[in-house]
């Protein structure tokens, strides 16, 4: 009887948030958002912010790899199916192209401490492709002797044989793509892969000495319900991976066109989203891992944890990260950047990204300058998606900014702290309980270009 009062009330509690805060918001990974990218950051602008980078601050470095042996339906990435290699040893041969080009135009051998090779699916590279990649890579930078190799690994078309090739190029942090092991589910998204296989997959990876394994699962997906949510998550601890991330599915077949394969009567309510997410959330902070932001999950033991009780994390396109760099390139289709001057994106189709590689110009499609004011509200933004809160007087003191320039933010909060979500003592801000489910409507109160009823985000909850 008390369990069931307990479940009634979690249920009537996340029934309220669907219906006061299932709006539209960014997910912000970056500050400004994609939505703000625009055409005046072209390939000028890229290659003098690329000159003005310092000789002697590291870089990080992000390949993307826009090929999968399937389509997953629920997929929002920037990818396509292929079942030759000969497109897949094409692509590479151009990134080795791009990378000399960006070489070019910075001037000098930068050092670099991180690569992240992401996707779509890095492990359809061959070996050979590695080598080519790998050796392209360190006569263009400096790669740390600590250099930090990490890539996103579809378990299902994984072999021992890549891991180790990969191992051999450093190969130290892995992210296996689960999202959920009821034949059910998968099937509604057209990805069909078996808990041994994943097994097999964490197996190889551990026997390559690479030190950190994450696994990807998802909630909200069609025919998915709490109790295959926590069979899945019940299933991926017997691996113990040291960081686990739950991503809310995002329907948006607007901007997916194979998302309109997925049948949206099949789809789960926002509140029963919610109660999946939230019950494998208890099960895995029950198992000793430490909860971060607003999806990621690391051992209290791993460097994710410990950043996060040091108020030193960080985030990005790839999510959640202890990658303190000023400055991120991106190399391939679609791949963003991040340097001090501000972001850049490369062209996202790929046969645009291959035409302007082949006639030796950096792909630029877009980007924005950071100004003084994106800034200051991105400072603000990034330590409400990461810590949960902010010292809104320490922000404005480090950007010379007055706390008045906050109370339209401030207001905009006004409901979250009405509804116990938000509280704020003088100038900290610090979000409350549940309110970490809405962090993204939060933190969307202290964003200059937000619209509420824009379309071009995903739903909140």
């Amino acid at each position: 009887m008390v369990l069931d009062s307990l479940a009634t009330a979690r249920a009537r509690q996340l029934s309220d948030l669907v219906a006061r805060y299932d709006g539209r918001a960014p997910r912000y990974t970056s500050y400004p958002t994609a939505v703000q990218f625009g055409p005046e950051v072209d390939e000028a602008v890229y290659r003098r912010w690329l000159a003005e980078l310092p000789a002697d601050d590291p870089v990080s470095l992000y390949v993307h790899v826009p090929f999968c042996a399937r389509l997953c339906w629920y997929c929002g990435c920037n990818t396509r199916a292929v079942n030759r290699h000969e497109p897949i040893g094409e692509y590479v041969q151009l990134l080795l192209t791009e990378m000399g080009l960006l070489g070019q135009a910075i001037g000098r051998r930068l050092p670099a401490r991180a690569v992240h090779l992401g996707g779509g699916t890095p492990n359809m590279l061959s070996p050979d492709d590695m080598a080519a990649l790998f050796g392209r890579l360190g006569e263009v930078f400096d790669l740390a002797p600590e250099l930090e190799v990490a890539a996103e690994l579809d378990p299902s078309t994984l072999s021992r044989d890549w891991v180790d090739a990969a191992a051999r190029h450093g190969l130290n942090r892995a992210s296996l793509g689960v999202q959920n092991l009821d034949a059910t589910v998968q099937t509604a998204v057209n990805r069909r892969e078996t808990f041994e296989q994943v097994a097999a997959a964490v197996g190889w990876l551990r026997d390559a000495r690479v030190r950190s394994i994450n696994l990807d699962l998802m909630y909200g997906l069609p025919h998915q319900t709490k109790t295959n949510t926590l069979t899945t998550v019940e299933a991926v601890l017997r691996l113990a991976p040291e960081r686990i991330a739950l991503f809310g599915y995002a329907h948006v077949p607007w901007m997916k066109a194979h998302q309109q394969l997925i049948d949206e009567q099949a789809l789960p309510s926002p509140a029963a989203r919610l109660d999946q997410a939230e019950a494998a959330a208890e099960r895995l902070v029950a198992e000793g891992y430490v909860r971060i932001g607003l999806d990621h999950f690391a051992r209290a033991d791993d460097e994710m944890a410990a950043a996060l009780a040091a108020g030193r994390l960080h985030r990005n396109f790839q999510g959640y990260t202890t990658d303190a760099a000023s400055t991120l390139l991106g190399l391939g289709a679609s791949a963003i950047g991040r340097l001090p001057q501000g972001y850049v994106q490369n062209v996202t189709q790929e046969l645009g990204w291959r035409v302007a590689v082949h006639t030796d110009q950096l792909p630029v499609a877009r980007g924005v300058a950071l100004t003084a004011d994106d800034r200051f509200r991105g400072e603000i933004i990034e330590r409400l998606m990461c810590d949960l809160a902010v010292d809104l007087a320490d922000v404005c003191v480090r950007h010379d900014r007055d706390p008045r320039e906050l109370s339209e933010a401030m207001g905009r909060l006004a409901p979250f702290v009405a509804d116990g979500l938000v509280a704020i003592d003088g100038g900290h801000v610090e979000v409350l309980g549940p309110g970490r489910l809405v962090v993204r409507s939060i933190c969307a109160c202290f964003d200059a270009y937000f619209a509420p009823d824009a379309t071009r985000h995903s739903r909140a909850l």
